[in-house]
């Protein structure tokens, strides 16, 4: 098949009794009619004559041609007609399911606009609404009784050549919390960048969502939840789930498939990115990949303050997975700058739910420890940056508001040019606004947020302030 095509000598071959011409005639056209209902191969209005006389489908779509570029307007006209972004995100996913082509020609036509839309920060609202949004199933759904036989739902999916797995288990949605199966939108969203944003082709993408139950009383009451109504699974049969999903993938897929965690709690997250770095091809996003953005940014602010990584002391609001990442790359930097190991890690401090981490403070994980510092305990951020007076605050707490009015004065008054990431996601739950920041800032500080705010308001605060330098 090509563009789309069905040739008859194709058909005869795939017929039991090719010389029955009556059986190959209606064969073609239920062929035809399944192509216009095919994603993958729909290209609406844009079949040529040829084309649809060939599928047998002349007189079931609507005589006119319009090309994809003509479309692809009548697709912005009813995306501006839509009065949310929810509502856009739930027309762009149905365009998705109708024509993938025609999808990725809207996403790529103008990516700044439509990321947003179909990743974050508008998925964390589809994800919290995915009962409600759900329209048709995409990816597979891998639940906790299905241990013992995941190669076989493995053997569902229809296309054979995969190159990327997106997996979540919905434990630990943005900074969201546990949405259970409807987590399912992120590693969707997610895999619709691999194709807009790195040219990797749809069909080799697949999303999995690894169900083993939800702790949110919420959803488990929701007559609209659509994932397993019972308490997470933990403990074995958890890993026992893993460890089963992880080889049936490379045996069906081959070893160089790449095997993307996604939004897994810390307790996990840490545990199973150790155990199958060095098995698998697979990466964990939110520690690895967040790092790698993260210290972008830092490295492009270094060449707005004209200094080193090793120069700066850095403090964290947040202690988890994305936190711990940026971390130790952030020590990676340091130490190729000539600072040892302990030298880079002193210049490194992290505040969780608890306050300052300390050493000598209860309850400590193995990650946490190795950033423990010796000082006096301390509560609250704001005595924190005012004690130690970093030069850089990252937030990844996903505590709307944690960079308060005072904590961003203060890094202004000891900082000629401060660095403030508002890292966490979705945009609700920024750390602050782009726009305090250049206010309370005077225009000094070096911001980079998460997810987008919005851009004629930042461009508007870039114009008032001149100096501002913003960072996204």
């Amino acid at each position: 098949m090509a563009h789309g095509l069905v040739k008859r000598e194709s058909v005869e071959s795939e017929m039991h009794k090719p010389e029955d011409q009556s059986k190959i005639f209606v064969y073609t056209k239920k062929r035809g009619y399944d192509v216009t209902r095919n994603p993958y191969l729909n290209k609406g209005m844009a079949f040529s004559l040829e084309e649809r006389l060939q599928l047998g489908i002349h007189g079931l779509l609507p005589p006119c041609f319009l090309s994809q570029d003509v479309q692809l307007l009548r697709v912005l006209k009813n995306y501006e007609m839509k009065r949310d972004d929810l509502d856009r995100y739930v027309f762009l996913m149905g365009l998705q399911d109708r024509n993938e082509k025609l999808f990725y020609r809207v996403l790529t036509s103008d990516t700044e606009r439509f990321m947003p839309i179909v990743y974050t920060p508008t998925v964390g609202l589809a994800c919290q609404m995915y009962g409600l949004a759900f329209r048709r199933p995409r990816g597979l759904f891998i639940t906790i009784h299905d241990l013992t036989h995941i190669s076989t739902v493995l053997q569902s999916w229809p296309e054979k050549d995969i190159r990327a797995v997106c997996v979540t288990d919905g434990e630990r949605i943005l900074g969201l919390g546990d949405l259970g199966c409807y987590g399912m939108g992120i590693p969707v969203g997610k895999l619709a960048l691999y194709t807009a944003c790195g040219g990797m082709p749809p069909q080799q993408c697949l999303p999995v969502m690894l169900d083993v139950g939800t702790d949110n009383e919420e959803l488990l009451k929701d007559p609209l939840y659509i994932g397993l109504r019972h308490k997470r699974i933990r403990g074995q049969a958890y890993d026992d789930l893993l460890e089963e999903f992880m080889k049936a993938v490379s045996d069906r897929y081959g070893m160089d498939c790449l095997i993307q965690f996604e939004d897994f709690a810390n307790s996990n997250a840490f545990r199973l990115l150790s155990k199958y770095r060095d098995q698998y091809c697979t990466f964990n996003d939110d520690i690895q990949g967040t790092a790698a953005v993260a210290v972008a940014g830092l490295l492009a602010a270094l060449r707005v303050t004209k200094s080193k990584m090793s120069d700066h002391t850095i403090v964290f609001q947040g202690a988890g997975e994305a936190a711990m990442g940026i971390a130790d790359l952030i020590m990676m930097a340091m130490e190729k700058e000539g600072l040892s190991k302990d030298e880079a890690l002193r210049k490194i401090w992290m505040v969780d739910s608890k306050g300052l981490i300390v050493k000598g403070r209860d309850h400590l994980t193995h990650e946490k420890e190795r950033f423990a510092h010796e000082h006096e305990q301390m509560r609250n951020l704001v005595d924190v940056v005012h004690e130690l007076k970093p030069t850089a605050i990252i937030g990844v707490a996903a505590i709307s508001g944690a960079f308060t009015e005072e904590i961003i004065r203060d890094m202004a008054s000891f900082n000629e040019r401060p660095i403030i990431f508002a890292l966490s996601n979705p945009t609700s739950k920024a750390e602050c606004t782009a726009e305090q920041c250049y206010t309370i800032t005077e225009g000094q500080g070096i911001f980079a947020s998460g997810s987008p705010f919005d851009p004629e308001s930042a461009w508007v605060m870039y114009n008032l302030l001149e100096k501002t330098t913003f960072l996204q």
